[in-house]
């Protein structure tokens, strides 16, 4: 089934509202002097996807595995080329979860994610390089933190 977007801009203001076919919107911007930095801009956009996807991902197949996380948030970070259109030049993507948690399943998790589910990932890999991390704080309060895999327009390598 095809995606559809429409995007509406404020012609005054460059303010964008894209909605989808079922009509659920989100807004976007861009800094002065083009716009007036009310939302976050498409390329921020580009990386919350990212985030989202693989932490859907991850805690799905975390709750697969019977793994009890307690808090879960995912970090993206990118750099950008510096002349336009200043598109992304590396990644990273750093999935912290806390509590009684396996680091194997977390480690596999990730992998699994950043290598065969998550299709922003699949996409963005085309192109840019992007490296794919775990921090894990368990429930005795030691913290593991791994590199877990690098995925790019090279192929993929699990680490």
């Amino acid at each position: 089934m095809p995606m559809t977007i429409l995007a509406t801009i404020d012609p005054a203001s460059s303010r964008v509202r894209a909605t989808d076919s079922r009509g659920h919107s989100v807004a976007m911007d861009t800094s002065p002097p083009i716009g007036e930095d009310t939302a976050p801009g498409p390329k921020e956009l580009v990386l919350a996807a990212l985030a989202g996807c693989g932490a859907m991902d991850v805690a799905s197949l975390l709750r697969k595995k019977r793994q009890s996380a307690t808090a879960y948030e995912v970090a993206v970070s990118a750099e950008s080329a510096e002349e336009h259109p200043r598109v992304f030049t590396s990644i990273t993507v750093e999935h912290r979860v806390m509590g009684a948690v396996e680091p194997e399943a977390l480690r596999r998790s990730v992998e699994l994610s950043s290598t065969r589910y998550c299709p922003v990932s699949a996409m963005l890999s085309a192109s840019v390089r992007i490296e794919h991390w775990y921090r894990l704080t368990g429930a005795d309060g030691r913290e593991q933190h791994a590199l877990v895999a690098v995925t790019g327009p090279e192929g993929s390598q699990v680490l």
